[in-house]
């Protein structure tokens, strides 16, 4: 037991490994064993990680759990893991989502099952490891290590056009990949060595020694690591890898790249790209106003784009596009409420997108066609199903009292307080998000039953409520509670917040009545 809890973030990271190598040793030709053994060690993965949250107590260190270990130390690599909040909710998703996204593929992977639950198993550690690694070369190892599950998910077992989404998402996200190495080995090289010590890929001792390198460098480390991220979230221009990808992948392997992959990208912009930003004001805004601009285009023209598809997976892949545009938002205006609200909207978007990939699921599994045209009056023949998916719907437009809203109206108070103008162009999203889901919905389930073969379509299965119902209350939870969610990445944002815009602390308490601007003064030191 002190094993565990001692080393609980290797346990969490590894399981799924140790479920991918207990599949190679069970013959081709059982089927049900492969899907029992992967739905086993899917679930064993998110209970191995529940103890993180029994356990967490953050205290004045940045991270956590940390485990550090000499992996090579001829170049100064270690095998450094740790979590903050943000990381410990990222990882948290990644594992609940991973056990769900692994049982929706029951019955429907038929061909290489054990093969296609190993490479489920390694995404899973993949994605994982990016979020514990507190050292750049094992973040960079997992990176793309994640690269290689994902391509044959798609190219194997998608759609009719699967090779070619499989090798743009390859290339798109292996180009970003080799900018951002190039920036770690400048970091690496940059760095000052102190007398009598080595180099080190150390992320907290690389980014402490970032912030006195000269504003021109500090550009260019931004940049390259940018690139990389931009594509993987990915921000308008670099989005156009993600349609194919999502519209060709399996159903799990929507989810998964929907609900935790493109965090990845995200997740770097808050750690690894914030701290880089120049300190002159003059080149901080330029790049931070080129960012906003992208991010608010990305939500317009996302939106704008989902209401002219055909097919209902293409239109939640570009509406992904829309909803990861008010993440960027929220942590480029550099705010508490901003930075807050886009963590908490990452999640929320994994909840609500992911369980909208399912309900696609669902329907090709009875169907086998994803074209909005073929459907038309589905709660008649299948009522449960319709609650279910108008309540996913509506949690993805940020209905109030679900989670979706509470993530966006954070961000947009966050952006308000540096730029109307900004929040302004934001709420157009928000009405424009709102516009195609209820498109989409009214289009599929209501009016008279328009095809023969929706006529008998059954309701939800036992399975089908398993994968939907955890994630419907999550949505509630998160919409009319989110208070233990906002106090696990209360103190990474502060801290994230005085690092990179000291001067937001200094402007908002200046706003206050003397009495109350000397009592967070006191508070504060």
């Amino acid at each position: 037991m002190e094993f565990f809890a001692n080393h609980i973030l290797s346990v969490v990271l590894f399981m799924p490994l140790l479920g991918a190598l207990v599949l190679l040793f069970i013959p081709r030709e059982m089927e049900n064993a492969h899907k029992i053994a992967g739905n086993v060690f899917g679930a064993l993965g998110f209970l191995v990680s529940l103890p993180l949250l029994r356990w967490w107590n953050p205290g004045e260190k940045p991270f956590s759990f940390e485990e550090s270990a000499e992996w090579i130390p001829s170049i100064g690599a270690k095998y450094h893991l740790g979590i903050d909040g943000i990381s410990l909710l990222l990882v948290m998703l990644t594992t609940f989502l991973g056990m769900i996204a692994i049982l929706s593929s029951w019955s429907a992977i038929h061909q290489r099952t054990k093969e296609y639950y190993i490479l489920l198993l390694l995404l899973q550690t993949g994605m994982i490891g990016v979020f514990v690694s507190l050292d750049f070369f094992l973040f960079y190892v997992f990176w793309e290590v994640m690269l290689v599950p994902m391509y044959f998910l798609i190219g194997v077992w998608g759609s009719d056009r699967r090779l070619y989404a499989a090798i743009k998402f390859f290339l798109y996200t292996l180009a970003g990949s080799v900018v951002m190495l190039l920036a770690i080995l400048a970091l690496y090289f940059y760095a000052p060595v102190p007398a009598g010590g080595t180099r080190t890929f150390d992320v907290p001792t690389l980014l402490a020694a970032a912030h006195d390198f000269s504003d021109p460098l500090k550009v260019w480390l931004f940049w390259g690591f940018f690139f990389a991220f931009a594509i993987k979230v990915p921000m308008f221009p670099f989005h156009t890898w993600l349609p194919d990808a999502h519209t060709e992948a399996p159903t799990a392997g929507s989810v998964i790249l929907a609900g935790v992959l493109l965090k990845m990208g995200t997740y770097g912009f808050i750690r690894f790209s914030l701290p880089l930003l120049p300190a002159d004001a003059v080149m901080r805004a330029r790049i931070i106003h080129i960012v906003i601009v992208l991010s608010l285009i990305g939500i317009i023209y996302g939106a704008l784009v989902c209401l002219m598809q055909k097919d209902m997976k293409r239109l939640i892949a570009y509406s992904s596009v829309s909803h990861l545009g008010f993440c960027t938002l929220g942590i480029f205006a550099l705010t508490p409420n901003g930075l807050a609200g886009s963590v908490l909207q990452q999640i929320n978007h994994g909840i609500s997108t992911g369980a909208l990939f399912l309900i696609v699921g669902v329907l090709y599994e009875r169907r086998h066609t994803r074209m909005i045209s073929e459907f038309g009056g589905l709660a008649t023949p299948m009522p449960n199903f319709a609650a279910i998916y108008l309540i996913v719907s509506l949690s993805s437009l940020g209905m109030p009292l679900l989670n979706g809203f509470i993530g966006e109206f954070t961000i947009l108070q966050g952006a308000f307080q540096v730029s109307k103008a900004w929040a302004a162009w934001g709420s157009l999203g928000v009405v424009l998000g709102a516009a195609y889901l209820l498109w989409l919905y009214q289009r599929v389930m209501f009016g008279p039953v328009t095809q023969f073969a929706n006529e008998d379509l059954p309701d939800l299965n036992l399975r089908e409520y398993a994968t939907l119902v955890p994630l419907v209350i999550l949505a509630f939870w998160i919409g009319i509670y989110p208070k233990p969610f906002f106090a696990l990445i209360e103190k990474p944002v502060q801290r994230i917040v005085e690092q990179v815009n000291p001067n937001f602390y200094q402007t908002e308490r200046a706003k206050l009545p003397p009495a109350e601007f000397h009592a967070a003064a006191a508070e504060t030191k």
